[in-house]
């Protein structure tokens, strides 16, 4: 094993895809990069990992599914290429009665899509994507450097017929938005609202907040993606290993099972790290690219500015999602879709259950999460991306799956997680089993990660996967420069927002540089 210096230019703590982006640009500049990271493999949670101890070589992504986010022009001032795969059709939203139920599966065929929907309804839809590919055109460049206020952002970048629109977004609630539009189904403004507007939040559809989600998980700008997210082949693995290639190509040392426990401070700046075995690395330069408040707490108290841990402090919250990787022996059957309709896998397949209209079933769910109740009829997001990437299946044909659920409480009120995790995994199951009967009797092992379980596998403080919840946008969010001399971060906590997007490690790493006059 190779042994960590015991001195560096620049120290990074942590080895996300924000943190491997730092290194990367950091390295090329000509300075002496350490990575860190506490985990056995790099990545965070954009890694693939072999999860499934009865069905050992299937390979999953087990934390983020999904390439959509991260900007083009990021990964041409790269210079790498990450190999991507379309998924045609995107989204499916299934009924659970019999062939001929109506249902939605909306592919690259604007038309085909537009003829599922009633005429108002498919109006509103192609009003609503007019609108909203503006706002993405627009607010793109801002990704890419150091944010402003809200009001900042739209007079500088949004055209001015969209700001009052842009501010009126990012301030309110998904429904608010949503309902300017006039579609007559509420099953639909029900879909558009999980899928984007409350997907990996601490929040409910009525929120303030949850509209600027909303707009973020709108920000798909990749090459060929039509506005739609991307498998990225081999699992998500593959961004972490392109980016760490990269970086150990200019230069950058990265580690692994190297803990970092604290950041040490002298004169006023900080001065370097020590890991958990009593090692130290000073350097000039120390970035997180852990969460904010992991960073936060390696400092020693009193260390950051009041203004920063105050603010940070109150916009923390803990992660409400539950994450069940799945191991298939085979494909399930769709009772909804009839003979010869494309084939749904690949897609996002959306389960909106209950048994009252749908935005009604929404605030009882939230309602639930925010009396620590598991609730019984949770939205869900079903992946099985093994029939669009077959590199990830075993010799013995399974396929890898995984079901999101939005929302539950971090821990179950009056119980735990270890007591209630199994009979809700065979809630979850019976509920694919309304939409695909028979489903449960194909499983062959179960991954599961509550909050509490994403906390300790990813090291993500509260599970939470956005690290600073999506409600709070641009420069309310950690800011790259701490306050503090010589600390930086740059995670999913910082601008522009938490997912797989990378734009914070590389706006960290612009600044680093521009301090430092390189």
């Amino acid at each position: 094993m190779t042994p960590i210096p015991g001195r560096a230019d620049v120290v990074i703590i942590g080895a996300g895809h924000n943190a491997l982006v730092s290194a990367i640009l950091l390295a090329r500049a000509g300075l002496d990069v350490v990575v860190l990271e506490a985990a056995g493999v790099l990545g965070g949670a954009t890694r693939t990992e072999h999860p499934f101890a009865k069905v050992p070589g299937l390979g999953q992504s087990t934390g983020s599914y999904l390439l959509g986010l991260m900007p083009p022009e990021l990964l041409t001032t790269l210079d790498v290429d990450i190999p991507v795969l379309r998924r045609d059709p995107h989204y499916f939203l299934p009924s659970p009665g019999p062939a001929g139920s109506p249902y939605l599966l909306f592919g690259s065929d604007g038309a085909a899509n537009r003829a599922q929907l009633a005429p108002r309804d498919a109006a509103a839809d192609e009003t609503l994507a007019c609108e909203i590919g503006a706002l993405r055109a627009d607010l793109a460049p801002s990704w890419l450097t150091e944010p402003g206020s809200v009001e900042e952002i739209a007079d500088r970048y949004i055209r001015p017929q969209l700001q009052s629109t842009f501010l009126d977004l990012v301030r309110g609630s998904v429904v608010d938005y949503l309902g300017r539009f006039g579609f007559a189904s509420e099953l639909l403004i029900a879909m558009y609202a999980v899928t984007d507007g409350l997907s990996g939040l601490n929040a409910g559809p009525d929120d303030p907040g949850t509209g600027h989600n909303f707009l973020v998980h709108n920000m798909c700008r990749l090459p060929g993606s039509d506005g739609t997210w991307l498998i990225a082949e081999g699992g998500m693995g593959t961004v972490s290993r392109v980016f760490a290639d990269a970086a150990r190509a200019a230069g950058a040392r990265l580690y692994t099972d190297a803990r970092v426990t604290a950041v040490t401070v002298d004169g006023g700046a900080a001065s370097g790290v020590v890991l958990a075995d009593g090692r130290s690395v000073a350097a000039n330069v120390v970035l997180g690219g852990c969460d904010p408040y992991q960073l936060m707490g390696l400092v020693p108290e009193g260390a950051l500015p009041v203004s920063l841990t105050e603010r940070m402090t109150a916009v923390k919250r803990p992660g409400s999602t539950l994450k069940v990787n799945l191991a298939l022996r085979d494909l399930p059957r769709f009772s909804c879709l009839p003979e010869g309709a494309p084939s749904p896998f690949g897609s996002t397949i959306h389960l909106l259950p209950g048994d009252a209209s749908p935005m009604t079933n929404l605030r009882r769910m939230w309602a639930d999460v925010q009396a620590g109740v598991l609730p019984d009829e949770p939205t869900i997001e079903w992946y099985l991306h093994t029939t669009i990437d077959p590199s990830l299946r075993d010799e013995a044909g399974h396929h890898s799956s995984a079901l999101f659920v939005q929302s539950v409480p971090f821990q179950p009120a009056g119980s735990s997680w270890d007591q209630e995790l199994p009979g809700y995994v065979d809630r979850l199951l019976a509920i694919c089993d309304r939409y695909a009967p028979g489903t449960s009797d194909l499983v062959a092992d179960v991954m599961p990660l509550t909050p509490p379980g994403i906390e300790e596998h990813f090291g993500m403080t509260g599970g939470h996967i956005h690290h600073v919840d999506n409600t709070v946008a641009f420069d309310r969010r950690m800011p790259y420069f701490t306050g503090l001399d010589g600390l930086y971060h740059g995670s999913a906590g910082a601008h522009p927002a938490g997912s797989v997007i990378g734009a914070a490690g590389h706006n960290a790493a612009r600044r680093i540089l521009r301090d430092l006059a390189v």
